[in-house]
């Protein structure tokens, strides 16, 4: 039986989660109520549905959960983007996260692959 804290796809969401929680700290007083609480929630979001759909019964239940999850990783790009527009994080803090946006997705739709083809195989 795996543990949810042996899951890469949790583990590369909570360390996406925990950046931009530093990030944010930097960000204009401002934004606490707006752009600031948007990432925040997004980017938590991400790793909160994988242990969702990780506790569930059934492959579907989990998939659809991460399938949620991965909306969230979007949004979390949006959210940065913006952030990046608005002059709020510079050009290189952007790509750095944009990079781990996109890793964390990749091992996420591997682990989807993974729980379609055991689905299949049930």
């Amino acid at each position: 039986m795996y543990k949810l804290s042996e899951l890469e796809s949790w583990k590369s969401a909570r360390q996406l989660r925990i950046a931009i929680s530093e990030l944010v700290k930097s960000f204009p007083a401002d934004e606490k109520f707006r752009l600031k609480d948007q990432i925040v929630r997004s980017s938590r979001s991400i790793p909160a549905n994988i242990a969702e759909g990780f506790g569930r019964f059934h492959y579907q239940e989990n998939i659809q959960f991460c399938r949620i999850a991965r909306g969230s990783l979007y949004e979390t790009l949006e959210h940065l983007m913006c952030a990046k527009d608005e002059g709020y994080i510079t050009a290189e803090q952007f790509q750095d996260l944009n990079d781990q946006v996109l890793e964390c997705l990749k091992i996420l739709n591997g682990y989807v692959q993974y729980l379609k083809k055991a689905k299949k195989s049930t």
